[in-house]
C-alpha cells in the first residue's frame, strides 16, 4: 500500500518552501499526497496562495481556516490553539501515515503538537536554523516533536543533533525553496508584465532602467514598532526614488502596523516610484527578484533564494538575525539614512556568484524519496 503523507501548508511562504516536495510527493509511485491548506493561504488579504495551488494542478484534501483577527500576540496564541483543534479533526479524518511540516511559524507548532498527540509521525523541514525571536522558539520545539528532520544545511543538522536528536533521523536535503530558484536561474526571462498579471495598486512604473523590490515583514519580539520600522523603510525607498515593487507583510503580530504605514504613506505621500502586490506565483516571484537590482527587507528569501539567484539583498532589522548568509547579503539596522545608503551601494554592485548555502536544486526530490522508505516511528528519546 502506498505511504499516505499529509502536508500541511498555512501561509504564503510556506507554499513556496515545500512546492517541489509536494510535487515530488504526488508523482512517487509509493507515495500518496494529503494536502491541507490553511491559515493566511486561504485569505485574500493576503494573496490567497491557495488559488496559485490549486492552478499547479494539486488536489487539496482539507482546508484549514484558523486565523483569528488583530494581528497581536493574543491573536497568534489564539490561532494557535484554534489551529491545533481543527487539524486534530483534518488528521482523524484522513488518516496519515506521516504528517511533513514546514519552517518555524506558529501554525508549524499546532501541526506537530496535534499530530504527535495523535501517534502520528511527523517530518520536520527546515529545522535547525538559527534566527532568534518567537520564530527559534517555535523551529525547536517543533524539532523535539518531530521524528524525521530533513534540514536544509549540514550547520543546521549539527544543532539538531545537538539537540538530542537521532542520527539516522536527520538528513540534509537542502531547502525545497531552492529547487525553484534552481529552476528560475535554468530560465530566467522574465515572461511576463507583473502590472498587468497581478494589477496591485499604485500606477505602473516604468522598470526598463532596473528597479528594487522590497518585503517587509513585522518582528514579533519588536511589533510594537512595526510600523516606524515600515515607515522607515518606505522613506527611505522614497527618497532614493528608484522604481520599487513592494510586496504585502505577512499575517504575524504587528502586521497590522505594517500594513497601517503602508497606507499611510501612500494616502499622505503619494509615492509614483511605489507599486505595491499582495502576492505573486512562486517562479513569478524569483523571475522578477532575479531581474531586479536589489532586494530589500527582512524575508528569508533574500537569505535563502537570494544566495543561490545571487541577488544583492539589504536586510534590515533582526529578524534574519544569526541565519546562515552568502556573501550578497548586506546587513542594516532601522533607520532611514542607512537604509537609502545600503540600498544605493546594493543596487549598484551588481550580481553575485550563485552560492548552494541552501541548497542545489534537488530537496523536493530527496525528501520524497525518504518519506517513502524511511522507517516511521513515534517513539522519542534523548540521543546524548
Amino acid at each position: 500500500m502506498k505511504r499516505k503523507v499529509c502536508v500541511v501548508v498555512t501561509a504564503r511562504p510556506s507554499y513556496s518552501r515545500i512546492k517541489t516536495a509536494v510535487r515530488a510527493i504526488q508523482q512517487h509511485p509509493d507515495l500518496e499526497l494529503q494536502l491541507v491548506v490553511g491559515g493566511s493561504a486561504l485569505l485574500d488579504r493576503y494573496g490567497t496562495a491557495v488559488q496559485y495551488i490549486v492552478d499547479d494542478g494539486f488536489d487539496i484534501a482539507a482546508k484549514v481556516y484558523m486565523v483569528l483577527e488583530g494581528e497581536n500576540l493574543a491573536a497568534m496564541a489564539k490561532t494557535t490553539g484554534l489551529g491545533l483543534l481543527e487539524l486534530a479533526t483534518v488528521f482523524d479524518n484522513l488518516k496519515p501515515d506521516v504528517v511533513v511540516t514546514v519552517a518555524d511559524r506558529y501554525e508549524t507548532l499546532a501541526t506537530a503538537v496535534a499530530a504527535s498527540y495523535m501517534n502520528i509521525p511527523v517530518a520536520h523541514v527546515q529545522g535547525g536554523e538559527i534566527t532568534g525571536s518567537i520564530d527559534e522558539k517555535v523551529r525547536h520545539a517543533v524539532t523535539k516533536l518531530s521524528n524525521l528532520h530533513f534540514p536544509s544545511t549540514q550547520p543546521a543538522a549539527d544543532r539538531i543533533l545537538r539537540m538530542g536528536e537521532r542520527p539516522d533521523s536527520v538528513f540534509v536535503t537542502g531547502c525545497p525553496s531552492i529547487d525553484l530558484a534552481a529552476e528560475v536561474l535554468s530560465n530566467p526571462t522574465l515572461d511576463f508584465d507583473p502590472f498587468e498579471k497581478y494589477g496591485g495598486v499604485g500606477a505602473p512604473l516604468d522598470v526598463s532602467a532596473g528597479y528594487i523590490v522590497v518585503m517587509q515583514h513585522p518582528v514579533t519580539t519588536e511589533y510594537g514598532q512595526a510600523r516606524n520600522h515600515a515607515l522607515a523603510t518606505l522613506r527611505a525607498v522614497h527618497e532614493i526614488g528608484m522604481p520599487t515593487l513592494w510586496f504585502w507583510p505577512n499575517v504575524d503580530a504587528g502586521s497590522d502596523g505594517t500594513s497601517g504605514a503602508i497606507r499611510q504613506f501612500r494616502e499622505n505621500e503619494n509615492p509614483t516610484n511605489i507599486h505595491f502586490y499582495k502576492n505573486m506565483a512562486p517562479t513569478d516571484f524569483l523571475r522578477l527578484i532575479f531581474h531586479s537590482r536589489c532586494l530589500v527587507g527582512n524575508s528569508s528569501v533574500g537569505i535563502r533564494e537570494s544566495s543561490f539567484l545571487g541577488v544583492p539583498v539589504v536586510n534590515i532589522g533582526t529578524r534574519q538575525g544569526g541565519r546562515d548568509r552568502a556573501r550578497n547579503v548586506l546587513d542594516v539596522g532601522y533607520g532611514q539614512a542607512e537604509i537609502a545608503e545600503a540600498i544605493r551601494e546594493r543596487a549598484g554592485n551588481g550580481r553575485f556568484p550563485s552560492d548552494r548555502l541552501y541548497g542545489d536544486g534537488g530537496a523536493g526530490e530527496r525528501i520524497a524519496a525518504l518519506l517513502a522508505d524511511r522507517p516511521l516511528t513515534i517513539e522519542k528519546r534523548l540521543c546524548y
